[in-house]
């Protein structure tokens, strides 16, 4: 029964949060199929991502900040990124920019969920644990998820050279806010929960407001209008 709590309180926030940012898309919702697609394929780099981030630390070590900006952060979302660009990207239901929100989230929140588990299983875990390791860990994943697919949505949309500068800054911006919080708990374990909470907010006030804006700019939101008046 104790087993089942734990894997219960390792897989629900990734799946609570997947759903929440999923039900935030307003006028065009992603076939289930495909975001579970993303949510798999999120799991399934945990095991590459974690032999590349074994090598890099035998050969560079684990300085605070080459491990939090380059072993951790760049590994985990540069893997991120190039699934979501090599399996998304150029799909046909990514047809609006909140798309990119709800598939880098769902990638981001994959990764998330079973290297929850992994911790739950293989760290001394309690509830307790868990349930703060989804309102840090597990959200900042979803929060770095939707930064990646803010911009890759907007790369999307757009012409010229400013695709490729989208698409850069898809990779740059969750490295930066990911190895911003890894750098914190490496380098103040002591306090780290009075930082990492204002931290957090942070994160989701901006990680909201490009959620409104992606919303904002779908090609689908003057048609929900007319069918919202005809009705």
């Amino acid at each position: 029964m104790l087993i089942v709590s734990i894997l219960a309180a390792s897989i629900v926030p990734g799946i609570a949060l997947l759903a929440y940012f999923y039900w935030k898309d307003r006028y065009d919702t992603e076939p289930v199929s495909v975001v579970l697609k993303m949510f798999m394929t999120g799991v399934l780099i945990v095991l590459p991502i974690m032999i590349v981030q074994r090598s890099l630390v035998l050969w560079w070590g684990e300085s605070p900040l080459t491990y939090s900006f380059i072993i951790s952060a760049g590994v985990e979302e540069f893997f991120k990124w190039f699934v979501l660009y090599h399996i998304i990207y150029n799909h046909t239901e990514f047809d609006e920019p909140y798309d990119g929100i709800v598939y880098a989230v769902a990638v981001s929140l994959g990764f998330a969920t079973l290297e929850n588990v992994l911790y739950a299983f293989l760290q001394p875990s309690t509830i307790g644990t868990l349930f703060m390791r989804a309102l840090l860990p597990v959200s900042g994943h979803a929060l770095f998820g939707v930064f990646m697919g803010y911009y890759l949505g907007k790369a999307k949309f757009s012409v010229g050279k400013n695709v490729r500068n989208y698409l850069w800054l898809a990779l740059l911006f969750p490295i930066v806010w990911h190895g911003v919080y890894d750098f914190m708990l490496l380098t103040v374990p002591s306090s780290w929960i009075w930082l990492a909470v204002p931290f957090m907010f942070i994160l989701w006030f901006r990680g909201m407001r490009m959620v409104n804006r992606a919303n904002a700019v779908s090609p689908f939101r003057f048609l929900k209008r007319e069918e919202e008046i005809k009705s």
